[in-house]
Parts: C-alpha cells; sequence; structure tokens
C-alpha cells in the first residue's frame, strides 16, 4: 500500500498499477483493478464477513459505499445467480488484499472478476487491508473514489476533485434509489441445497396465512424468504407507499426493511407513515434502516457512527434473558439508546460497543433489531424473530 502521508504517496502509476484509491484527503494508494472499467465515488467501509461477499455486493444497504473485505481471499467459491440478495449490485465496488483467485465450488458459475464486471462493479487488490482498516477505525471512514482502468492511466486531480465533491452519507436518502417501483406478492420460501427455493404456499388474497405487508427501503430478498419460512404471506411495496395504501392492503403486520442511507433523511417521508401505523394498533418487525426509523417515530433519534458494524460475528445481548446472539450486521447509524422515551424499552445491545441492537414498545405489538437475522449467522441464532412476528399476528 502507499504512504499514509499524502505527500509521500507517488503521482504516478507503479509499474503494473492498474488501479487506484483516492481519498479526499489526497491520499493515493495504487493497485490492481478488476471487475468492471470506471471510477466509482463513495464512503470506505470495511467487512470483517469470511464469507458471503456476493450476498454482501448485492445487498442495498452498501449502495453509496466501497467495501474494504478484511478478509485477504475475497473470490475463491466464485459466484452464482442463487447468492444475489438482489437482482443486481448494490455496492459501488470493494478493496481487497489479493486478486481473486480461480473459483473452486461446484456452485460457481462464474468468476468474481467477471461477474462484478457484469454487475458494474469496480474491484482494487493488491492494498494493505489491514492498514486502511485500522485507519478507519482510527479516523471514521472516508470518502474516496476507486478507479479500475486496464491501461493504468488515472486523471488524479479530476478523481480528487470527485471524492472532495461527494456529500457523505449523513443526509442523504437513498432508500428512495433501491426500492422496488411497483408493489407485488414474494411467493418463494428459503432455498436449500439441491432444491433451491421452497414454493410458498400462501399467494393468494383471502389465504388464511397472516398477511404481511414488507415495506422495501432496500430490502434483502432473504428477508421476504424467512417470512415466509414464518408462515406469512408477504406483499412488497415500495418505500414512499402511503398510510392509506398500506392499509387498504389489510394487513395483519407491517415489516420495515433494511436500506441504506440516513435513516431521518428517509424518514421524512417513513416515519409519519410508521406514526400512523403505530396509532392503528398495526403490528411492526423492523430490521436495521427499519429499526431506525421506529425508533425515531416512537420519539428516539439516531446517529452517525464513527466506523459502523458490518461483518458476521458481532455478539448481540438480549436483555430480557442474558443470552447471547451470533449476528451479521452492516450499519454506520444507529438509535441513540440515551434518547428513548418512556414506554420504549431497549431489547438487545452489542457486546462491541454498548451500542443499540433493539427496542420494543411498551403496550404495542412493535419490535426492531438492528442486525440481520435473516443472513443466518450462528447460524439459526435469531430466526425466532421471524417466528415472534408472524406468530404474532392475528
Amino acid at each position: 500500500m502507499a504512504p499514509a502521508n499524502p505527500s509521500a504517496a507517488p503521482k504516478t502509476p507503479p509499474t503494473g498499477a492498474t488501479g487506484v484509491l483516492v481519498l479526499a484527503d489526497g491520499t493515493i494508494l495504487w493497485g490492481v483493478g478488476y471487475g468492471a472499467s470506471g471510477a466509482g465515488v463513495g464512503e470506505i467501509c470495511f467487512n470483517t464477513a469470511m464469507t458471503g461477499y456476493q450476498e454482501i455486493l448485492t445487498d442495498p444497504s452498501y449502495a453509496g459505499q466501497i467495501i474494504t473485505f478484511t478478509f485477504p481471499h475475497i473470490g475463491n467459491v466464485g459466484a452464482n445467480p442463487e447468492d444475489m440478495e438482489r437482482e443486481k449490485r448494490a455496492a459501488i465496488g470493494c478493496i481487497t488484499r489479493e486478486l481473486p483467485t480461480l473459483p473452486s465450488n461446484f456452485r460457481s458459475v462464474q468468476t468474481l472478476p467477471d461477474w462484478m464486471a457484469a454487475q458494474g462493479l469496480i474491484g482494487l487488490a493488491g492494498i494493505d487491508t489491514r492498514a486502511l482498516t485500522r485507519r478507519i477505525r482510527d479516523g471514521g471512514a472516508p470518502t474516496g473514489v476507486v478507479a479500475h482502468s486496464p491501461e493504468g492511466k488515472f486523471d488524479l486531480d479530476k478523481l480528487l476533485m470527485l471524492a472532495q465533491g461527494w456529500p457523505g452519507l449523513e443526509g442523504m436518502d437513498l432508500a428512495k434509489t433501491v426500492t422496488r417501483e411497483r408493489q407485488g406478492s414474494w411467493d418463494a420460501g428459503v432455498w436449500h441445497l439441491g432444491s433451491g427455493y421452497e414454493a410458498s404456499d400462501h399467494k393468494r388474497e383471502g389465504d388464511p396465512a397472516p398477511h404481511v405487508v414488507a415495506v422495501d427501503y432496500g430490502a434483502k430478498d432473504n428477508i421476504f424468504r424467512n417470512l415466509v419460512k414464518a408462515g406469512a404471506r408477504v406483499t412488497v411495496v415500495p418505500a414512499k407507499t402511503s398510510l392509506d395504501e398500506i392499509m387498504a392492503l389489510r394487513p395483519a403486520g407491517v415489516f420495515l426493511s433494511n436500506g441504506p442511507g440516513d435513516p431521518a433523511a428517509t424518514g421524512e417521508y417513513a416515519v409519519p407513515v410508521i406514526k400512523g401505523l403505530l396509532e392503528r394498533g398495526v403490528p411492526i418487525f423492523g430490521i436495521c434502516l427499519g429499526h431506525q426509523m421506529l425508533g425515531i417515530a416512537a420519539g428516539a433519534k439516531t446517529v452517525k457512527m464513527h466506523q459502523g458494524h458490518r461483518g458476521a460475528n458481532h455478539p448481540v445481548q438480549r436483555a430480557e434473558d442474558g443470552v447471547v446472539e451470533i449476528t451479521s450486521m452492516n450499519h454506520g447509524f444507529a438509535v441513540d439508546a440515551s434518547t428513548l422515551p418512556g414506554g420504549v424499552v431497549e431489547t438487545h445491545k452489542s457486546l462491541f460497543d454498548g451500542s443499540n441492537c433493539g427496542i420494543a414498545i411498551t403496550g404495542k405489538n412493535a419490535f426492531s433489531v438492528q442486525y440481520h437475522p435473516e443472513a443466518s449467522p450462528g447460524p439459526q441464532d435469531s430466526f425466532y424473530l421471524f417466528e415472534k412476528f408472524v406468530g404474532g399476528l392475528k
């Protein structure tokens, strides 16, 4: 990796360099590009997961972000269409220590670089990801531009201007850019090796299964699969669906999905709807961004985190019994537990830093968690949340 001191960083590409990371403070880190050509700007974050890179890169919560993978061997199992969380990529690109090797997995249909090129994702290898991760931990998530040119030609001044001109995630509503555009039913259950996705038995209006209306702020598809597995009939609606439109669907309960960006910004149109649902006594379950906006609707505030939580091994403790769940997380904002009003209880907290990871509203069937139970960490520590929600609906 290039020196951290911008003045010491080489301004011309070293021999063989076909990729570069330019940070807003002028730091230049040279490497080898792969995947799509071009340049992308966003927040530089890191993820500590050893597996699931394809799911991560297609998780809409990563919109506007460039992911530094701390695990050095990314790409070993290739890519396939079954492991995508949405139909297209969400992240800007990724940074890895090593170039992806040829895949060794019977499910692989494409190498990671080929899949990334088709998805428009920019990759950069040859970076000291441990040093970059320490920099993020010490100084917070910086803005940067990742660029790949097979010819090794870069306009560094233009890339620096692009990095310095990006406004950052705080105050940015990205849910509107990644939400589904149209309402639709969700039919597929969870995936099983050898048989694919389970078919849902709950597809039609009038089915006795509880009807869950899921608001898509940038949802991972596996959330809907787990709702189906728990026994729900699911209808997915866009992020800006009105309260009247939701109520017209006669939901037994409403699910608030994960998503990218600042919850306060998305909350400008989402929170009034959530408040209306609470006033009508509609059961609510939220995950990640949905958790944060339920917190705002209940009277709490959210804060931008110094480095965020992104990985598949985050310990979270339940307040009711002290049980620790190993969870998957991806968030850069959090509910400020010190602002929780009376009648809102903290149900879960992070054992890494003590930050809030779950709330419940007293007297209402409304609860949420910061982490991702559908990601199957643990591997099944948190599926009970789907059973609790769907099982409590009439």
